[in-house]
């Protein structure tokens, strides 16, 4: 596994179950203890944990806000996808932005763009409500706030209203067959009515999810037309994406 992703996991781990010792953490991702140790170290340098004797507890201020845990992992990488992203997009254009941080990153390099932008993410909205240039949809919705989010039926049914011509499509894992996958089973229909009103997909994952987690399919290979990606490491997944007909485009 990744350094990255023990970091991501660790720090999830953390905030969803509380404190955690060396060895629970050790067994829970299926490495040694000495390596959860050094990641233990450098992720409370970086403010995402407290180290405390044999183990680690989360952070006070960011237990109900994962959201915050997750943006902080590989920023700079996710920042340079979300860059080339905003690099398709045509001004003039009808943009979908799903959730997530590197959506969210999108939306920061849509800033000053004449768009037209629809999303669920109220991260998004945030990033974008004081743009004049930016015509700004919100989609209806049950609140998820852990994840700055809007999900359910009405969500769903303000979808089935709405033609986009591209979708930025986040996700927790990408499956080496090419199958996008998602953790949180309530935001998958979301997801796919997105995929439905879209001209374009563009799927952004960094190299974090390859394969990343997820239990829940979301869409297949055959549903993508662009991968926008930093997953280099992974090279048999991005060669059946391009196989399934993917633009797969690194950066």
């Amino acid at each position: 596994m990744l350094r990255d992703r023990r970091h991501e996991l660790i720090v999830r781990i953390l905030r969803s179950d509380g404190p955690a010792t060396v060895e629970a953490l050790a067994e829970r991702l299926a490495v040694s203890a000495a390596t959860v140790r050094r990641d233990l170290v450098q992720l409370d340098e970086q403010g995402l944990l407290r180290r405390v004797y044999g183990g680690a507890m989360p952070m006070d201020d960011q237990r109900d806000d994962p959201f915050v845990d997750v943006a902080a992992m590989r920023a700079e990488e996710k920042d340079k996808i979300a860059q080339r992203c905003a690099e398709l997009i045509k001004d003039g254009e009808t943009i979908l932005l799903d959730i997530g941080t590197t959506a969210h990153r999108v939306a920061h390099w849509l800033r000053g763009r004449t768009l037209t932008v629809v999303t669920s993410s109220l991260a998004v909205l945030e990033e974008l409500q004081d743009c004049e240039d930016v015509q700004l949809v919100m989609l209806g919705g049950m609140v998820r706030r852990d994840y700055r989010s809007l999900v359910g039926f009405l969500t769903e049914d303000n979808l089935r209203q709405v033609k986009a011509d591209r979708l930025f499509l986040g996700t927790s894992g990408v499956r080496p067959g090419g199958h996008v996958m998602d953790t949180t089973v309530v935001e998958v229909p979301v997801k796919r009515a997105m995929i439905a009103a879209s001209d374009q997909v563009v799927l952004v994952a960094d190299v974090g999810k390859f394969p990343g987690t997820g239990m829940a399919r979301v869409c297949g290979p055959e549903e993508l037309d662009v991968v926008v990606t930093n997953a280099s490491s992974d090279p048999a997944t991005l060669s059946t994406l391009r196989d399934s007909g993917v633009e797969v485009i690194e950066v």
